[in-house]
Protein backbone atom coordinates (compact mmCIF):
# COMPACT_ATOMS: atom_id res chain seq x y z
CA UNK A 1 0.00 0.00 0.00
CA UNK A 2 1.02 3.55 -1.21
CA UNK A 3 1.90 6.12 1.27
CA UNK A 4 -0.79 8.78 0.30
CA UNK A 5 0.60 11.98 -0.58
CA UNK A 6 -3.05 14.01 0.23
CA UNK A 7 -6.49 13.45 0.46
CA UNK A 8 -8.30 13.35 -2.41
CA UNK A 9 -11.92 14.81 -2.53
CA UNK A 10 -14.84 13.90 -4.35
CA UNK A 11 -17.52 16.78 -4.40
CA UNK A 12 -15.48 20.13 -5.37
CA UNK A 13 -18.15 22.87 -6.54
CA UNK A 14 -15.34 25.22 -6.66
CA UNK A 15 -12.81 27.24 -5.01
CA UNK A 16 -11.87 30.94 -4.47
CA UNK A 17 -14.12 32.25 -6.55
CA UNK A 18 -13.84 29.74 -9.03
CA UNK A 19 -16.92 27.95 -10.21
CA UNK A 20 -17.53 25.05 -12.23
CA UNK A 21 -21.08 25.27 -12.58
CA UNK A 22 -20.48 29.08 -14.44
CA UNK A 23 -20.29 29.30 -17.99
CA UNK A 24 -16.55 31.31 -19.36
CA UNK A 25 -14.50 28.53 -17.14
CA UNK A 26 -11.18 28.33 -18.25
CA UNK A 27 -8.23 25.62 -17.97
CA UNK A 28 -5.99 27.74 -16.28
CA UNK A 29 -9.05 28.04 -13.94
CA UNK A 30 -8.84 24.87 -12.88
CA UNK A 31 -5.37 24.73 -12.80
CA UNK A 32 -5.62 27.56 -10.50
CA UNK A 33 -8.15 25.61 -8.19
CA UNK A 34 -5.64 22.50 -8.20
CA UNK A 35 -2.75 24.90 -7.41
CA UNK A 36 -5.08 26.14 -4.17
CA UNK A 37 -6.57 22.88 -2.72
CA UNK A 38 -2.90 21.39 -3.49
CA UNK A 39 -1.91 24.18 -1.33
CA UNK A 40 -4.28 23.08 1.34
CA UNK A 41 -3.43 19.51 1.36
CA UNK A 42 -6.11 18.17 -1.48
CA UNK A 43 -3.80 16.21 -3.83
CA UNK A 44 -6.64 15.35 -6.53
CA UNK A 45 -10.19 16.03 -5.99
CA UNK A 46 -12.88 15.85 -8.59
CA UNK A 47 -14.60 18.76 -10.70
CA UNK A 48 -18.35 18.53 -9.94
CA UNK A 49 -21.03 20.42 -11.84
CA UNK A 50 -24.22 21.11 -9.79
CA UNK A 51 -27.53 20.96 -11.47
CA UNK A 52 -27.01 23.93 -14.37
CA UNK A 53 -28.39 25.00 -17.56
CA UNK A 54 -27.47 22.88 -20.62
CA UNK A 55 -25.49 25.77 -22.30
CA UNK A 56 -23.17 24.92 -18.63
CA UNK A 57 -22.85 21.10 -19.47
CA UNK A 58 -21.55 22.26 -23.24
CA UNK A 59 -19.18 24.78 -22.37
CA UNK A 60 -17.71 23.45 -19.10
CA UNK A 61 -16.99 19.57 -19.79
CA UNK A 62 -14.86 19.36 -23.16
CA UNK A 63 -12.85 22.11 -21.02
CA UNK A 64 -12.69 19.94 -17.91
CA UNK A 65 -11.85 16.89 -20.24
CA UNK A 66 -8.64 19.02 -21.89
CA UNK A 67 -7.64 20.27 -18.45
CA UNK A 68 -7.41 16.35 -17.79
CA UNK A 69 -4.91 16.04 -20.54
CA UNK A 70 -2.57 18.69 -18.91
CA UNK A 71 0.64 16.78 -18.01
CA UNK A 72 0.84 18.55 -14.87
CA UNK A 73 -3.29 18.55 -14.06
CA UNK A 74 -3.85 14.64 -15.02
CA UNK A 75 -2.91 13.40 -11.50
CA UNK A 76 -4.62 15.82 -9.54
CA UNK A 77 -8.14 15.57 -11.79
CA UNK A 78 -8.97 11.69 -11.86
CA UNK A 79 -12.40 12.22 -12.93
CA UNK A 80 -15.80 14.70 -13.00
CA UNK A 81 -18.46 14.43 -10.81
CA UNK A 82 -22.30 15.98 -11.93
CA UNK A 83 -24.20 16.17 -8.55
CA UNK A 84 -27.75 16.75 -10.76
CA UNK A 85 -29.97 17.63 -12.53
CA UNK A 86 -31.61 14.20 -11.99
CA UNK A 87 -32.71 14.97 -8.54
CA UNK A 88 -35.80 15.48 -6.66
CA UNK A 89 -37.42 18.78 -7.60
CA UNK A 90 -38.74 19.13 -3.65
CA UNK A 91 -37.70 21.60 -1.12
CA UNK A 92 -35.74 19.65 1.21
CA UNK A 93 -34.06 17.12 -0.72
CA UNK A 94 -32.92 19.68 -3.27
CA UNK A 95 -31.65 21.39 -1.15
CA UNK A 96 -29.74 24.61 -2.32
CA UNK A 97 -30.06 23.24 -6.25
CA UNK A 98 -32.11 25.58 -8.14
CA UNK A 99 -35.96 23.78 -8.61
CA UNK A 100 -36.26 25.29 -12.80
CA UNK A 101 -33.14 23.28 -13.34
CA UNK A 102 -33.86 19.65 -12.47
CA UNK A 103 -34.65 17.64 -14.88
CA UNK A 104 -36.04 14.45 -15.30
CA UNK A 105 -33.60 11.38 -16.28
CA UNK A 106 -32.65 11.48 -19.75
CA UNK A 107 -30.02 8.64 -20.92
CA UNK A 108 -29.28 10.01 -24.15
CA UNK A 109 -28.48 12.94 -22.88
CA UNK A 110 -26.00 11.13 -20.33
CA UNK A 111 -24.38 9.52 -23.41
CA UNK A 112 -23.92 13.41 -24.83
CA UNK A 113 -22.35 14.38 -21.54
CA UNK A 114 -19.96 11.61 -21.53
CA UNK A 115 -18.88 11.77 -25.26
CA UNK A 116 -17.99 15.74 -24.68
CA UNK A 117 -16.22 14.75 -21.49
CA UNK A 118 -14.82 12.17 -23.43
CA UNK A 119 -15.61 9.64 -20.60
CA UNK A 120 -14.13 11.64 -17.59
CA UNK A 121 -17.69 11.34 -16.16
CA UNK A 122 -16.53 9.11 -13.21
CA UNK A 123 -19.86 9.60 -10.52
CA UNK A 124 -23.25 10.58 -11.08
CA UNK A 125 -25.55 11.66 -7.81
CA UNK A 126 -29.36 10.77 -8.58
CA UNK A 127 -32.80 10.52 -6.65
CA UNK A 128 -33.95 7.32 -7.48
CA UNK A 129 -37.50 8.13 -6.82
CA UNK A 130 -37.81 10.22 -10.20
CA UNK A 131 -39.44 8.41 -12.78
CA UNK A 132 -36.98 7.16 -15.27
CA UNK A 133 -33.94 7.38 -12.76
CA UNK A 134 -33.25 3.45 -12.78
CA UNK A 135 -33.00 3.17 -16.54
CA UNK A 136 -30.85 6.06 -15.97
CA UNK A 137 -28.78 3.83 -13.53
CA UNK A 138 -28.02 1.07 -16.38
CA UNK A 139 -27.53 3.73 -19.12
CA UNK A 140 -24.80 5.55 -16.26
CA UNK A 141 -23.46 1.79 -15.88
CA UNK A 142 -22.38 1.47 -19.33
CA UNK A 143 -20.64 4.32 -19.55
CA UNK A 144 -18.72 3.73 -17.04
CA UNK A 145 -20.12 6.31 -14.38
CA UNK A 146 -20.43 5.47 -10.45
CA UNK A 147 -23.74 5.75 -9.78
CA UNK A 148 -24.81 7.64 -6.17
CA UNK A 149 -27.67 8.08 -4.23
CA UNK A 150 -28.58 11.77 -3.48
CA UNK A 151 -30.50 14.85 -3.24
CA UNK A 152 -33.61 12.26 -2.73
CA UNK A 153 -36.71 11.15 -0.26
CA UNK A 154 -36.82 7.91 -1.72
CA UNK A 155 -38.48 5.15 0.48
CA UNK A 156 -36.56 1.92 1.27
CA UNK A 157 -37.99 -0.04 -1.52
CA UNK A 158 -36.62 2.72 -4.22
CA UNK A 159 -33.38 3.10 -2.30
CA UNK A 160 -33.45 -0.95 -2.41
CA UNK A 161 -33.83 -1.13 -6.28
CA UNK A 162 -31.35 1.12 -7.21
CA UNK A 163 -28.94 -0.76 -5.49
CA UNK A 164 -30.03 -3.78 -7.05
CA UNK A 165 -29.84 -1.47 -10.23
CA UNK A 166 -26.33 -0.88 -9.43
CA UNK A 167 -26.12 2.22 -6.83
CA UNK A 168 -22.64 2.03 -4.85
CA UNK A 169 -22.65 5.31 -3.31
CA UNK A 170 -24.49 8.09 -1.10
CA UNK A 171 -23.61 11.72 -1.54
CA UNK A 172 -23.22 13.82 1.75
CA UNK A 173 -25.48 11.01 3.44
CA UNK A 174 -27.63 13.66 5.98
CA UNK A 175 -27.69 16.21 4.11
CA UNK A 176 -30.50 17.11 1.19
CA UNK A 177 -33.39 14.12 2.01
CA UNK A 178 -36.74 14.71 3.27
CA UNK A 179 -38.00 17.27 5.13
CA UNK A 180 -40.42 14.77 6.88
CA UNK A 181 -38.84 13.27 10.33
CA UNK A 182 -40.17 9.99 9.36
CA UNK A 183 -39.38 9.20 5.97
CA UNK A 184 -35.84 11.14 6.43
CA UNK A 185 -34.59 8.84 9.30
CA UNK A 186 -35.63 5.73 7.54
CA UNK A 187 -33.98 7.16 3.94
CA UNK A 188 -30.68 7.65 6.48
CA UNK A 189 -30.61 4.57 7.90
CA UNK A 190 -31.32 2.25 4.91
CA UNK A 191 -27.90 3.94 3.51
CA UNK A 192 -26.28 3.58 7.02
CA UNK A 193 -26.69 0.05 6.89
CA UNK A 194 -26.63 -0.85 3.04
CA UNK A 195 -23.14 -2.59 2.90
CA UNK A 196 -22.93 -2.12 -0.34
CA UNK A 197 -22.85 1.81 -0.17
CA UNK A 198 -20.34 3.75 0.36
CA UNK A 199 -21.31 6.58 2.62
CA UNK A 200 -20.21 10.07 1.40
CA UNK A 201 -20.17 12.94 4.55
CA UNK A 202 -18.91 16.08 4.78
CA UNK A 203 -17.53 16.28 8.26
CA UNK A 204 -17.17 20.20 8.29
CA UNK A 205 -18.20 20.56 11.66
CA UNK A 206 -21.84 22.04 10.50
CA UNK A 207 -23.22 19.76 7.52
CA UNK A 208 -23.88 16.64 10.53
CA UNK A 209 -24.35 16.78 14.25
CA UNK A 210 -21.38 14.94 16.24
CA UNK A 211 -23.86 12.59 17.11
CA UNK A 212 -24.71 11.68 13.71
CA UNK A 213 -20.97 11.69 12.45
CA UNK A 214 -20.09 9.14 15.33
CA UNK A 215 -23.11 6.98 14.03
CA UNK A 216 -22.04 7.35 10.59
CA UNK A 217 -18.19 6.54 11.31
CA UNK A 218 -19.48 3.48 13.86
CA UNK A 219 -21.36 1.86 11.00
CA UNK A 220 -19.77 2.57 7.85
CA UNK A 221 -15.33 2.95 8.43
CA UNK A 222 -13.06 1.82 7.19
CA UNK A 223 -14.30 -0.03 4.14
CA UNK A 224 -17.24 2.35 3.27
CA UNK A 225 -16.40 5.73 5.06
CA UNK A 226 -15.73 8.32 2.38
CA UNK A 227 -15.01 12.13 3.62
CA UNK A 228 -15.93 14.81 1.70
CA UNK A 229 -15.77 18.73 1.57
CA UNK A 230 -18.59 19.61 -0.72
CA UNK A 231 -16.38 23.13 -1.27
CA UNK A 232 -18.42 25.95 -2.50
CA UNK A 233 -17.47 28.34 -4.85
CA UNK A 234 -16.74 30.93 -2.44
CA UNK A 235 -14.75 28.74 -0.03
CA UNK A 236 -11.13 29.97 0.34
CA UNK A 237 -13.27 33.72 0.30
CA UNK A 238 -13.40 36.03 3.01
CA UNK A 239 -16.78 36.38 4.74
CA UNK A 240 -19.64 38.25 3.11
CA UNK A 241 -22.79 38.10 1.24
CA UNK A 242 -22.14 36.68 -2.30
CA UNK A 243 -24.34 34.47 -5.37
CA UNK A 244 -23.83 31.00 -5.85
CA UNK A 245 -26.40 28.46 -7.31
CA UNK A 246 -28.37 31.21 -8.74
CA UNK A 247 -29.04 32.53 -5.01
CA UNK A 248 -27.97 35.17 -2.77
CA UNK A 249 -25.57 32.91 -0.06
CA UNK A 250 -23.89 34.24 3.30
CA UNK A 251 -20.58 32.64 4.32
CA UNK A 252 -20.03 33.52 8.26
CA UNK A 253 -16.91 33.91 9.79
CA UNK A 254 -17.57 30.59 11.08
CA UNK A 255 -17.23 29.21 7.60
CA UNK A 256 -21.04 28.29 7.43
CA UNK A 257 -22.67 28.87 4.34
CA UNK A 258 -26.14 28.81 3.62
CA UNK A 259 -28.65 30.78 1.79
CA UNK A 260 -30.77 33.28 3.66
CA UNK A 261 -33.93 32.94 1.41
CA UNK A 262 -34.82 29.39 2.57
CA UNK A 263 -32.24 28.22 4.97
CA UNK A 264 -30.80 25.76 3.53
CA UNK A 265 -26.87 25.33 3.34
CA UNK A 266 -25.34 25.85 0.01
CA UNK A 267 -22.16 23.81 0.36
CA UNK A 268 -19.15 24.32 2.76
CA UNK A 269 -16.27 26.59 2.98
CA UNK A 270 -13.97 23.77 4.34
CA UNK A 271 -11.34 22.04 2.70
CA UNK A 272 -10.50 18.27 2.94
CA UNK A 273 -7.62 18.95 5.59
CA UNK A 274 -10.46 20.67 7.97
CA UNK A 275 -13.06 17.89 7.76
CA UNK A 276 -10.41 14.74 8.03
CA UNK A 277 -9.52 16.80 11.12
CA UNK A 278 -13.08 17.44 12.36
CA UNK A 279 -13.18 13.20 11.79
CA UNK A 280 -10.22 12.43 13.75
CA UNK A 281 -11.16 14.53 16.77
CA UNK A 282 -13.94 12.30 17.49
CA UNK A 283 -11.41 9.81 18.21
CA UNK A 284 -13.08 6.67 16.36
CA UNK A 285 -10.00 5.80 13.65
CA UNK A 286 -7.07 5.32 13.99
CA UNK A 287 -4.56 6.63 11.08
CA UNK A 288 -4.79 3.57 8.68
CA UNK A 289 -8.66 3.91 8.70
CA UNK A 290 -7.93 7.86 8.40
CA UNK A 291 -6.30 7.83 5.25
CA UNK A 292 -9.36 4.78 4.19
CA UNK A 293 -11.57 7.39 4.58
CA UNK A 294 -9.83 10.55 2.95
CA UNK A 295 -7.21 9.13 0.12
CA UNK A 296 -8.07 5.81 -0.80
CA UNK A 297 -12.07 5.00 -0.17
CA UNK A 298 -12.54 7.81 -2.71
CA UNK A 299 -10.28 6.39 -5.20
CA UNK A 300 -11.49 2.71 -5.28
CA UNK A 301 -14.94 4.24 -5.96
CA UNK A 302 -14.47 6.00 -9.13
CA UNK A 303 -12.25 3.31 -10.18
CA UNK A 304 -8.84 5.26 -9.44
CA UNK A 305 -5.22 3.34 -8.87
CA UNK A 306 -3.74 4.76 -5.91
CA UNK A 307 -0.35 4.27 -7.20
CA UNK A 308 -0.93 6.75 -10.25
CA UNK A 309 -0.67 9.19 -7.21
CA UNK A 310 2.34 8.03 -5.77
CA UNK A 311 4.80 10.05 -7.60
CA UNK A 312 3.13 13.04 -6.03
CA UNK A 313 5.30 15.19 -2.97
CA UNK A 314 3.55 14.83 0.21
CA UNK A 315 1.77 17.81 0.88
CA UNK A 316 0.48 16.27 4.16
CA UNK A 317 1.53 14.55 7.54
CA UNK A 318 -0.25 12.98 10.56
CA UNK A 319 0.90 13.29 14.04
CA UNK A 320 -0.29 13.19 17.16
CA UNK A 321 -4.04 12.55 16.55
CA UNK A 322 -4.35 15.08 13.75
CA UNK A 323 -3.26 15.91 10.51
CA UNK A 324 -1.25 19.01 9.05
CA UNK A 325 0.31 20.37 6.02
CA UNK A 326 4.29 19.37 5.34
CA UNK A 327 6.79 22.03 5.89
CA UNK A 328 6.76 22.65 1.77
CA UNK A 329 2.98 23.29 1.46
CA UNK A 330 3.25 26.03 4.78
Amino acid sequence: MITPPGFVDLQVNGFAGIDFSRPGLSIEDVRHSVSLLAARGTVAFCPTIVTAPLHVYESNLPVLALAMDEPDLRPHLPAIHLEGPFISPLDGPRGAHPRELVRSPDPQLLHHWQELARGRIRLITIAPEIEGALPLIHTALQLGITVSIGHSAASDPLLQAAVDAGARASTHLGNASSPSPKPRLSNIFFQLACEHLAVMCITDGHHLPPPFMITAVRMTAPHRLIVVSDAAPIAGLPPASYHFLNSPVHLEPSGRIFCPLTGSLAGSAATMLDCMNTLASLNLLDEPALWRAGFFNPLSLIGVDPALLAGLPPLVRFSQGSFSLTSSQE
